[in-house]
């Protein structure tokens, strides 16, 4: 007898419960059987879904948010274009440096507006201004600033002196070297 058997103190033996009789045969393997194939289905689907998730993902297959088809559209950026000015011609200086001398050779060109004649007009009256600006621009430097890699840089610098303390109406918009020769002199 086991503790959680009830007692009975009348002396009466308990009536046989009448257990409801377990399915056997094939009664009692069918729902096991759906069970585990409805698991397997389900697993299969999720890992096929899966995995060509993964695939359209990794090999590019959906369409990009960020092209841009029609070149007629109004999102399609279009670079400007300026008018050129070209008659400061090739400057020739020497840099700033004391220990080895340098040679710089330059020939700037100054972009703006394309329709902007007020500008033409006032480059071509400060042409020679323009020149004695480029020669001590350059002249101040040392050949350190003036390597490729600042080649940017010294355009950035030159637009905005040109733009803030040089030009009364006149708008630089791009700063262009035909030439930038750094060379040692013997």
């Amino acid at each position: 007898m086991s503790d959680t058997d009830d007692l009975d103190f009348s002396g009466e033996e308990p009536a046989a419960e009448s257990a409801p009789k377990k399915a056997s045969g094939l009664g009692a393997l069918l729902p096991n059987l759906l069970k585990f194939v409805a698991i397997g289905l389900g697993a299969v689907v999720f890992i096929v879904t899966v995995s060509l998730i993964t695939y359209k993902i990794m090999s590019g297959g959906g369409k990009s948010q960020t092209v841009i088809t029609d070149p007629a559209s109004p999102y399609v950026g279009k670079r400007p274009e300026y008018a050129a000015y070209t008659l400061i011609g090739s400057v020739n200086t020497r840099t700033r440096d004391t220990a080895v001398v340098y040679s710089v050779t330059v020939d700037m060109i100054i972009q703006y507006d394309l329709n902007d004649t007020a500008a033409q007009t006032e480059l071509t009256g400060r042409q020679y201004e323009l020149r004695d600006f480029v020669r001590s621009y350059f002249s101040g430097k040392y050949a350190e600033e003036l390597k490729p890699e600042n080649e940017s840089r010294l355009k950035q610098d030159i637009k905005e002196i040109l733009n803030t303390r040089f030009l009364d109406t006149a708008k630089v918009r791009n700063i262009l070297f035909n030439k930038l020769d750094v060379m040692e002199m013997y």
